[in-house]
C-alpha cells in the first residue's frame, strides 16, 4: 500500500454503505467496517453500551471484494442515541476504531459513532444548494420603499441613502441603505436558479431602524423599507413557483432599544415586559449583547418571554412556519450566547424548547444556529440541526489558502498558513464530535456578512477561490454562496463585505460564476455528495484528498494549494482496485488506477479535481 499502512484502509460512517437502519427505534441496524484485503486483522467486534454498560459484539468476515475486506454485523436499536466503535484484533495487538480515528489505547467515548434512532432530519436540506443575502445589498425591485436621507435618526444620526454603485462607508456603517428589498429578490430568482441554487438564507427583515435588523423593533412585522409583508408574499410564491425554499434570520438573544418591550420596560420597572431584561441599576444599566447598549439581551429566565418567542401556540418562530408565509426554516443569531449570562446557563434548555416548538409546528424546518466556535454540544440531535460550520469547515480552508485570521489583531492569532495535515485534523475533529446524520447537515459556507470575502481572504488569487469552491460542493455538509461571490465580487469586513450586488454583467467573472454553475449542479445532482459518505485519503505537503461513496457512485475529490510534485496520489487504502477507470469531471480527462495510484499529473499547481470511477470495482 505504498507508504500507507493497513491502518489507513480501515473505515467506516453512517452514510448507506457502512450502516443500513431504517431509523425507527427498535429495527435492526446493520454495521459493517471495510478493510484492506491483506491487512493482518483475525476479528472485529462492535462495541456499544447499553443502559450505560460495555457490550462487545462480534462481526462476521463477509469476504474480499476486489482489493477489500468487509466485516459486518447486526444489532437491534434500543436507545435513541447509539454511542459505537469497533475493536480490531491484529497480529501485532488490538486497535481501537472510533469517528476519532485509530488508538491503540481505550478511548473515551467522546469520539464514538453515533446512530440516532427516531431523529427527524429536515429532508429537502441534503438536495439544497444555499445562498445567503444580506436584503438591502441585492436588489432594488421597488424604489418607492427605499430609505431617504435623514429620513429618520439612528442613535442620534441621520439615516443615508447611497446610491447603488458607491461602496459601504465604516463611518455611516449600519445607518446607510442601498435600497435592496424582497421585491428584487423575487425579481432576480431565476438568475439564481439558473446558478443552481435551491434555498435562500436572508439576513434579518423584522421592522428595525438599522441596515443590518440585528436591532429587532418588532419581530411580528416585515420592514417596510424591505417590502413590508406584501414583499416577504411575493418571494414566497415566487419561490414556491420555482420549488425552492427559505430560511429566515432571527434575533432571539437580544431585541433593539425602540422594541416596546425594551421601551416600556426602561419606562417602568414593574411592567409586564421587564422581567424579559437584566437591569443592573434602573433604567439605563441592563445587559446587552457584547456591550451593545442599542441590543439588550434578553433574559431566558422569564418563563413568559418563552412562551411568547416559541413556546406558546402563537408564538414568533412558530407563527412564520405557518401560511401564509411558510418559512423553511430559521437561522439563529448567536446561538453560543442564547439564555447563557452569567451563572444562568439556559441554553441547552432553550435549545431543547425551540426544537420541540418549531418541529411541532413544521417537522421538516430546518433549524440553523451561528457559531463560530465549538457547536458541537448542540448538534447531538436534540437541539440544532445544523450550525454555520466556521470551525469545521471554514476557518482551516481560510487560514491554509490565505494564512487568514479572523481576529489578525488579538496577541495569539497566527497568520501564517496552516499545514494541510491541521485542515485534515480539524475537519475530523468537528465532524468526529457529532452524529454523522447532523455532519450531513451541516452548513457549509466560505464567507458571510460578518466576515471578509472569500476573494479578499485568498489575496484576490482565483485559482485558489476556485479550490475554496470545490472544498465547498463536495465535503459532506450542505454548501452555502453568499452573494456575489460567484461573480468574483471582493470586500474585506463588515461593512465592505456587504457592497451592493453588482448587476452590470461586465463587471462580473463570467468563467467563475460558471465554474460555481458547474458545481452546484454536480452538487444537487451526485448521489455521493448529497448522502455519500467521506474518507480522508491524503493530507501531506500541499494536497488534500478526499472520497466521497454512494452505493450509486464514488467520487475522488483533489485540491492543491501550490505544487508540491505529486503526481500520483495513493488511493488502494480508500478501496479502489486495479483497473479501476475513472473521468475527471472538469476537463474529461480519464486515467486509470495502477500499482494503487491515481494519476494527478494534469492537476495544476494551484488548483482541484473531482474524478468520478467509470468501471465497476
Amino acid at each position: 500500500m505504498n507508504t500507507f499502512s493497513w491502518e489507513s484502509s480501515i473505515h467506516h460512517d453512517g452514510s448507506p454503505i457502512y450502516l443500513r437502519f431504517s431509523g425507527r427505534l427498535g429495527d435492526t441496524a446493520v454495521f459493517r467496517l471495510r478493510l484492506a484485503a491483506d491487512a493482518p486483522v483475525s476479528g472485529v467486534f462492535l462495541r456499544t453500551c447499553p443502559d450505560g454498560e460495555q457490550q462487545i459484539t462480534p462481526l462476521r468476515d463477509v469476504g474480499v471484494q476486489g482489493v477489500c475486506r468487509w466485516w459486518e454485523g447486526e444489532l437491534p436499536i434500543r436507545m435513541l442515541r447509539t454511542n459505537y466503535r469497533f475493536l480490531l484484533r491484529a497480529e501485532d495487538g488490538t486497535r481501537w476504531y472510533s469517528a476519532g480515528g485509530v488508538t491503540r489505547h481505550y478511548p473515551t467515548d467522546a469520539n464514538d459513532f453515533v446512530v440516532l434512532a427516531n431523529y427527524h432530519a429536515p429532508v429537502w436540506v441534503r438536495d439544497a444548494v444555499f445562498y445567503q443575502i444580506f436584503p438591502d445589498r441585492f436588489a432594488d425591485g421597488d424604489p418607492a420603499n427605499n430609505v431617504r436621507d435623514g429620513e429618520y435618526l439612528y442613535r442620534g444620526r441621520p439615516v443615508v441613502a447611497r446610491h447603488w454603485d458607491e461602496l459601504p462607508n465604516r463611518a455611516t456603517g449600519p445607518i446607510e441603505f442601498f435600497g435592496g428589498d424582497l421585491q428584487g429578490i423575487a425579481q432576480r430568482l431565476d438568475y439564481l436558479t439558473d446558478l443552481g441554487v435551491s434555498a435562500l438564507y436572508l439576513n434579518p427583515i423584522f421592522r428595525a431602524p438599522s441596515n443590518h435588523k440585528y436591532d429587532v423593533e418588532d419581530y411580528t412585522s416585515i420592514d417596510p423599507h424591505l417590502g413590508g409583508e406584501e414583499g416577504l408574499l411575493t418571494l414566497r410564491q415566487a419561490l414556491d413557483d420555482r420549488a425552492m425554499n427559505l430560511v429566515l434570520d432571527i434575533v432571539p438573544n437580544h431585541c433593539g432599544v425602540t422594541h416596546p418591550w425594551f421601551v416600556a420596560a426602561q419606562a417602568d420597572p414593574r411592567a409586564p415586559t421587564a422581567e424579559f431584561f437584566t437591569f443592573r441599576r434602573h433604567p439605563d444599566e441592563y445587559e446587552c449583547w457584547l456591550d451593545v447598549p442599542t441590543l439588550p439581551k434578553l433574559n431566558y429566565r422569564s418563563v413568559r418571554l418563552r412562551e411568547v418567542m416559541y413556546a406558546g401556540h402563537d408564538a414568533i418562530m412558530r407563527r412564520w412556519l405557518r401560511p401564509p408565509y411558510r418559512i423553511d426554516g430559521w437561522r439563529i443569531d448567536v446561538a453560543n450566547m442564547l439564555g447563557r449570562l452569567g451563572p444562568d446557563n439556559l441554553g441547552h434548555k432553550i435549545g431543547r424548547g425551540i426544537r420541540r416548538a418549531v418541529k411541532a409546528e413544521q417537522p421538516d424546518a430546518y433549524l440553523l444556529g451561528e457559531h463560530f466556535f465549538d457547536g458541537t454540544p448542540h448538534l447531538q440531535g436534540e437541539e440544532l440541526d445544523a450550525t454555520m460550520n466556521y470551525q469545521g469547515f471554514t476557518f482551516p480552508i481560510w487560514r491554509w489558502l490565505g494564512g487568514f485570521e479572523f481576529n489578525p489583531q488579538r496577541p495569539e492569532a497566527d497568520t501564517r498558513p496552516i499545514a494541510v495535515e491541521t485542515v485534515a485534523a480539524q475537519w475530523t475533529a468537528f465532524r468526529a464530535a457529532i452524529p454523522w446524520q447532523v455532519a450531513t447537515q451541516q452548513f457549509n459556507l466560505l464567507g458571510s456578512h460578518d466576515t471578509p470575502r472569500i476573494r479578499t481572504i485568498v489575496g484576490d488569487d482565483l485559482a485558489r477561490v476556485r479550490v475554496a469552491m470545490t472544498l465547498l460542493f463536495c465535503y459532506p455538509g450542505v454548501p452555502c454562496v453568499y452573494y456575489g461571490d460567484e461573480i468574483g465580487l471582493a470586500g474585506g469586513g463588515d461593512p465592505d463585505c456587504r457592497r451592493a450586488m453588482p448587476w452590470d454583467e461586465a463587471k462580473w467573472d463570467h468563467d467563475l460564476r460558471a465554474f460555481v454553475q458547474r458545481l452546484a449542479r454536480l452538487r444537487r445532482h451526485a448521489p455521493a455528495l448529497r448522502w455519500g459518505g467521506f474518507q480522508q485519503l491524503y493530507a501531506q505537503g500541499e494536497t488534500i484528498a478526499f472520497l466521497r461513496e454512494a452505493p450509486e457512485e464514488r467520487l475522488i475529490i483533489v485540491a492543491r494549494r501550490s505544487d508540491d510534485g505529486l503526481r500520483a496520489l495513493p488511493v488502494r487504502h480508500g478501496g479502489l482496485a486495479e483497473g479501476t477507470m475513472l473521468r475527471e469531471l472538469n476537463t474529461g480527462a480519464t486515467v486509470t488506477i495502477r500499482g494503487g495510484m491515481l494519476d494527478i499529473s494534469s492537476l495544476p499547481a494551484t488548483g482541484a479535481q473531482i474524478w468520478r470511477t467509470e468501471a465497476p470495482m
